[in-house]
């Protein structure tokens, strides 16, 4: 039995499903085009598909990951002609045609789009984003599979499983994340087979002053803390607890100074060695097996730049260290939420699997930008708004405020009778 195509409900409207100015507004034409420019990537002739109607294309498919790729641009465009009139001509590319205008738009300008506009978005009433006076943030990284295609797997490769290889190939990706706000940022992917730690060390240039970064054990190297600590950025990872550091001062909190040097790490360096700060402790409720040691994982020793404990007492670090779990409800929006049922990315080749990952970090990014206004709007913290709830009303219900035409210049809607087209 021929399979039917995925469409969205009959009668649809732009401000019921395709809310361009939530998109818009994030990520302004202006913007895209001055991207487009740089990466020598704007239309030089008429086309039905002009590179900046495409990105706005590739981000609309990760908002609505059931739906076909063609059902997608006929919403898009169908909005675009409710702006335009009635009478205003607009065709709707097959999926060749799509597939063409997405080749030759590339991913080099989503992902400059992407480094230059999604960015931490918590002001200072923004509940639950700052301890004290740093910004949260938090790294980490995730997988997503991709499409079984031999240029993918060439590209990304394909993880081990515990009989062979896994079903499909992966993408590996490492990002930062605002925790009072769960934007991601500084996102990086690359192939399965790169490490985590290869990744963070291009993720990290994001920190900026004012950030206290807060990451696991299994990033920590003196490479990347050196790397993390040039941007200005204070620090507070996870190390192994069974680290050996010399007491150099004992502090009244309980924490103590010590120095780490390059030289353990690799012998061949010279001698660079860093003043930090180093909490420890264990959390108190699993009892070890009889005869067993004490859990690795019940026992914590933190590392940070905080030196003086009057600004930062080992208390509050302690507990401050468990909101890097903020980062892993992050990433079940992207990969589960967002997502939907679609458990693979759509794209067959590896330039489109790369483009199409940065539209849908860029598409959480909208989700999140938009609850974080609700969230300041309404008083509340961030986190107690439901993700579900905001990318439906993302799809269905929020009414346009900015206009995409094919011409690539912003448009206010036309007033209705009813004086809201929603």
């Amino acid at each position: 039995m021929a399979r039917t195509v995925a469409k969205l409900e009959g009668g649809s409207r732009i401000s019921d499903f395709i809310t361009l100015g939530v998109v818009a507004k994030m990520f302004p034409p202006k913007r895209i085009e001055e991207v487009l420019r740089r990466t020598h990537k704007a239309s030089v002739r008429n086309r039905d598909l002009p590179a900046h109607v495409v990105i706005y294309y590739v981000i609309a498919l990760a908002l609505f990951t059931q739906a076909s790729t063609r059902e997608v641009l006929r919403c898009l465009l169908e909005g675009v002609q409710w702006l335009m009139g009635a009478g205003a001509q607009i065709r709707v590319a097959g999926k060749s045609g799509i597939s063409q205008a997405r080749s030759r738009l590339g991913w080099e300008a989503l992902q400059l789009l992407h480094d230059e506009v999604v960015h931490p978005v918590a002001t200072e009433p923004t509940l639950g984003a700052w301890f004290r006076r740093w910004r949260l943030v938090s790294i980490d990284g995730s997988t997503l599979d991709i499409p079984d295609e031999p240029e993918n797997e060439a590209a990304f490769g394909r993880p081990s499983a515990s009989r062979g290889q896994s079903a499909f190939p992966q993408i590996r990706f490492v990002s930062l994340v605002e925790s009072g706000t769960h934007v991601l940022f500084g996102t990086r992917m690359g192939p399965i087979t790169v490490h985590e730690s290869v990744l963070a060390g291009e993720v990290l240039p994001f920190l900026q002053k004012g950030m206290l970064c807060i990451a696991d054990r299994g990033f920590y190297s003196f490479a990347l803390w050196q790397k993390a600590q040039t941007t200005g950025a204070d620090l507070l990872w996870r190390i192994s607890s069974t680290n050996k550091f010399v007491r150099d001062q004992e502090l009244e909190d309980g924490s103590f100074l010590t120095t780490i040097h390059a030289y353990r790490q690799k012998r061949k360096l010279p001698n660079v060695e860093m003043k930090v700060r180093v909490v420890e402790y264990e959390l108190v409720g699993r009892d070890p097996a009889p005869g067993q040691p004490p859990d690795e994982d019940q026992r914590y020793r933190l590392v940070t730049t905080i030196l003086d404990p009057m600004e930062a007492p080992a208390k509050d670090l302690a507990a401050l260290y468990h909101e890097r779990w903020e980062i892993e409800s992050a990433f079940d929006e992207l990969k589960t939420h967002l997502r939907g049922r679609q458990t693979l990315l759509r794209s067959r080749t590896p330039d489109l699997v790369r483009q199409e990952f940065y539209g849908l970090v860029m598409a959480h990014f909208a989700v999140r930008g938009l609850m974080h206004e609700a969230a300041l709007r309404g008083g509340v913290d961030p986190d107690h708004l439901s993700f579900i709830h905001a990318v439906r009303v993302v799809r269905r219900k929020l009414p346009l405020v900015a206009a995409l035409p094919p011409s690539g210049k912003a448009r206010r809607p036309r007033s209705s009778a009813s004086g809201n087209p929603g």
